[in-house]
């Protein structure tokens, strides 16, 4: 299963759902658990919210032909520089005020996601077409909330809408290994996953010699690095493509 066997109003659900889960874990925090440090680059919750705010006004700019993702980030001295303009924002409010900023930035997103044709080409990077954008934005969504539970000690519930980070994943393969540096070895990878849900979400060809199975969760965690390769002992792979696919991991930009 891919995001190519869901309709594109229902990839849009799945993305509200995502965002709906994780408003649902910091919609009553007091102001100190706003404040609780992630593992994730030493942000706190509030950070973390004020990132996806930030990133749905982009989103929206993008897509409605205004600036694109480079054109955002051309005056600051690097992507790691416009990220940070938007956690510093966030750093100035309270956050109630954070939380009110990001369901109007993720309200506009979800107005003007859903306007576009699914094959609209979004010039976010190096461009991508709607449906994987949508994608994309519940892949990052879905992180980011792992970082917000490991902040607040409480337990991320894995679900079926995994299926579509997990094909992000493997469709970004080519970038993860540009990103490390590393060739591409050209071979078909077969990726095998145990879903939440008790089904097998399985991708690429059935006579690939090179496999990577496991749960779906584990997967998922890799490849947007909130687990290491060591503690990601539940996949198996077979072969040295699926070896080093694993290796190089990476579904985002």
């Amino acid at each position: 299963m891919s995001v190519a066997d869901t309709g594109y109003p229902d990839l849009l659900a799945d993305l509200g759902a995502e965002e709906e889960a994780l408003r649902a874990v910091v919609a009553h925090l007091d102001a100190d658990s706003w404040l609780a440090p992630t593992p994730s680059r030493h942000w706190d919750v509030r950070d973390t919210i004020s990132h996806l705010a930030h990133t749905d006004d982009a989103a929206v700019e993008v897509c409605t032909g205004g600036r694109t993702l480079f054109e955002m980030v051309a005056p600051c001295a690097s992507g790691e520089d416009f990220t940070l303009s938007g956690v510093l924002a966030g750093r100035r409010l309270t956050g109630e005020a954070i939380l009110a900023w990001w369901d109007r930035a993720a309200a506009r997103q979800a107005e003007t996601l859903a306007a576009l044709d699914p094959a609209t080409r979004v010039p976010w990077g190096l461009g991508m077409r709607a449906s994987s954008f949508v994608t994309a934005r519940l892949m990052e969504t879905w992180a980011h909330g792992l970082d917000v539970h490991a902040a607040l000690g409480t337990e991320a519930v894995d679900t079926d809408r995994l299926r579509h980070v997990a094909w992000l994943s493997i469709r970004a393969l080519p970038y993860a290994y540009s990103v490390a540096g590393r060739p591409d070895p050209g071979v078909p990878v077969r990726v095998e996953l145990d879903a939440p849900g008790g089904d097998r979400w399985t991708f690429g060809p059935a006579d690939a010699g090179d496999v990577i199975t496991g749960p779906a969760g584990v997967f998922c965690r890799l490849f947007v690095k909130r687990i290491a390769r060591a503690d990601a002992a539940a996949l198996r792979a077979r072969g040295p493509a699926a070896e080093a696919a694993l290796e190089v991991a990476r579904a985002y930009l």
